[in-house]
């Protein structure tokens, strides 16, 4: 199965998730540069995090007009599996991928540190191969996660089982102050993640979790 991994100026974990799906067998990455236009002959595609554009503006705000998108938004009107994580998910925010925002933390600080996750639907392609009732850890890092939407949006996300992950008590709940706690949702197909925890950086026991490997082995065998 291929993947692509987008790059866009100033993304720092691209190659973070190279490294994580080159190491699982039967997943072959590629860098694909936000210039480029056709994402046509991917299976699945990664938007990693970092601070794209310099997060000017606001995270994710200029990197919707790259000419990348357009094909990403076609890819994933296609059904291919998209996955954003932390500044990739508020990419697929402001590209209208999902439904609401990212604001500022909580008492607007930069948050760093180890996230605990439930998994609130095990039946899509991103979550088939995650064990049922366990709590994931993996790292947050970021300052605008603190994800919020409108009470209609909020219901459609429950009444739909939309909501991927929230954070759990394990290691101290929800960091960042989400509306219900939201770690990662998907779109009304499942067929789009975002995410702000970063599953490429918990993908080795050497990196004090795996937890995240269950995530990219979904997108394979789903």
């Amino acid at each position: 199965m291929k993947f692509a991994i987008l790059v866009f100026p100033g993304s720092n974990c691209d190659h973070d998730a190279y490294k994580v799906i080159d190491s699982i067998e039967g997943a072959y990455p590629s860098f694909v540069w936000h210039k480029n236009d056709d994402l046509s002959q991917f299976d699945c595609i990664i938007v990693p995090g970092g601070f794209s554009y310099g997060d000017y503006l606001r995270a994710g705000a200029i990197a919707k007009f790259s000419p990348i998108m357009k094909s990403l938004v076609l890819e994933a009107n296609k059904g291919k599996k998209i996955i954003g994580i932390c500044n990739g998910f508020q990419i697929l925010l402001e590209s209208g991928l999902l439904e609401g925002a990212l604001i500022n933390n909580k008492k607007v600080k930069f948050r760093s540190k180890n996230v605990s996750l439930n998994t609130n639907n095990y039946n899509t392609p991103f979550t088939n191969a995650i064990p049922k009732n366990i709590e994931m850890v993996m790292p947050i890092a970021h300052r605008q996660g603190n994800y919020i939407a409108s009470k209609d949006v909020l219901k459609k996300l429950e009444d739909n089982n939309q909501i991927a992950f929230t954070y759990s008590p394990l290691k101290g709940g929800n960091p960042n102050g989400s509306c219900l706690d939201v770690a990662g949702i998907f779109n009304d197909k499942k067929n789009v993640l975002g995410m702000m925890p970063h599953p490429e950086r918990a993908s080795d026991l050497i990196l004090g979790s795996e937890d995240g490997l269950h995530i990219f082995k979904s997108m394979l065998e789903g």
